[in-house]
């Protein structure tokens, strides 16, 4: 190698922006280095149903509405009650005898009472039955609102887990740009102290490589974020390193006619609408039982008793025993109050059903855009990928004319920029399939059965 030569490179290597490749490509390196956790989707799935913070506080939602569907909350057990109570009274006087002695005379009086009461509704219009179908058809709907969640939560995961992909090989895309224009730049050298080419070629390839290397630079600090983002979603240490995986596969869930089938069935915000429904029915139940009698089945056991020394007769009693007897109630008339519950709770009941044709209808629409954004990012995922392979053929012919001396940089970069775009524009197609795909399945009703 002339001193010439040795001078020009030395230069290079020697500024400030050509150590900070040095530096990236180095960092690059090591966040594929071998001993890396790799992380499937199924893995993070997992992680994330088990310690996200926003699926904990929905299982904790549900289970408080678990507790209030309970047979304790629902009016059907009888209540016990037992109440006790123990009086003392304190009496002072002054007693004259015959020969007009007084005698001071201290006396206490004592009263005690205990009881067990037991109370049970035979019969109350069939209002207690109907509240507690309201209560468990709550917790339905907090399952509901919990599987809705998660689903929501699965699809960040997903969307975050591609993104990390996609930047994954952002990075192995640009180092390898980073080596091409390197080696390029290293080529320009030669051929400039030869004099077969000018130094304008010679600037253009260290410029080049300036630009490969600050855009693998933002990359990689993207790539941190994403895994930092990932990280939070699964519920684990901010700054646990990973890999992901990188291979998709894609599987067709139907037809646009089974998708919306399913979707009626087993979509969740339908499938709410129609907890809905029957929840109001149920409240239109309760709020006729005000139109019938109550019977109720009382009965207990009392014990009182009570002594007083300085009676005259009696210096002390007690009775016990048992008692039971059944009650009786019927508001024949409370001001319109049962009718009024009774109308509102119709109007309810059309609210829900306007609400549920809404909710349908709208399912629907997006199932059918969903489907189709499903099959338009299969076309450009197919598209982008004879794009991809027309690239690399383009840019190996490129590189052997160039060694030839047969076409000038310009062209060459020009070939290198359009792989890179090419295999960017794959990478991303790919990802945004996928993506598309778990969205018209999350409509569809099937996403975690997926």
């Amino acid at each position: 190698m002339s001193a010439k030569i040795k001078n020009i490179l030395g230069e290079l290597y020697q500024s400030q922006l050509f150590t900070l490749i040095v530096v990236v490509v180095f960092f690059a390196t090591g966040l594929m280095a071998n001993g890396q956790e790799k992380l499937t989707r199924e893995d993070a799935m997992n992680l994330t149903l088990k310690y996200n913070y926003d699926i904990k506080v929905a299982e904790k939602d549900v289970e408080v509405a678990n507790n209030n569907q309970s047979i304790l909350n629902s009016g059907y057990l009888p209540s016990v009650v037992a109440n006790g109570s123990v009086g003392v009274s304190g009496y002072q006087g002054e007693n004259q005898t015959a020969n007009g002695d007084f005698s001071y005379d201290p006396t206490d009086a004592y009263n005690y009472s205990g009881s067990v009461a037991l109370n049970y509704v035979l019969f109350d219009g069939f209002g207690r039955m109907y509240n507690y179908k309201q209560l468990r058809e709550l917790y339905n709907i907090s399952e509901l609102q919990a599987r809705q969640i998660i689903e929501n939560t699965v699809l960040e995961l997903s969307n975050a887990y591609f993104l990390m992909a996609q930047l994954t090989e952002s990075v192995s895309i640009l180092k390898n740009a980073l080596s091409i224009s390197t080696s390029r730049m290293q080529r320009a050298a030669y051929s400039f102290e030869y004099g077969q080419t000018t130094q304008i070629d010679l600037l253009n390839a260290q410029v080049d490589v300036n630009n490969d290397s600050i855009n693998l630079l933002n990359t990689t600090q993207e790539l941190e974020n994403a895994r930092r983002n990932l990280n939070l979603i699964m519920g684990r240490e901010i700054e646990t390193d990973f890999v992901v995986d990188t291979t998709v596969s894609f599987s067709m869930p139907g037809s646009k006619d089974e998708l919306v089938s399913q979707a009626y069935q087993r979509n969740v915000m339908i499938e709410q609408t129609n907890s809905q429904l029957r929840n109001s029915e149920f409240a239109l139940k309760a709020s006729q039982s005000g139109w019938f009698p109550a019977v109720s089945l009382n009965a207990g056991y009392n014990y009182a008793g009570n002594k007083n020394p300085a009676g005259a007769f009696v210096t002390g009693s007690y009775n016990y025993g048992p008692q039971a007897g059944f009650t009786l109630s019927w508001n024949i008339f409370d001001g319109g109050t049962t009718r009024v519950r009774n109308k509102n709770a119709r109007v309810e009941i059309e609210r829900q059903q306007v609400l549920k044709e809404q909710t349908e209808y709208s399912i629907k629409r997006d199932v059918l855009n969903a489907h189709s954004s499903y099959q338009n990012a299969l076309f450009v995922f197919n598209a982008e990928k004879a794009n991809l392979e027309t690239a690399v053929k383009n840019f190996e012919r490129s590189d052997d004319l160039y060694k030839q001396g047969q076409i000038n940089s310009i062209e060459f970069r020009q070939a290198q920029l359009n792989l890179r775009n090419a295999q960017n524009n794959f990478s991303i197609a790919k990802y945004n399939a996928k993506f598309e795909e778990l969205k018209l399945k999350q409509l569809a009703g099937i996403l975690l059965e997926d």
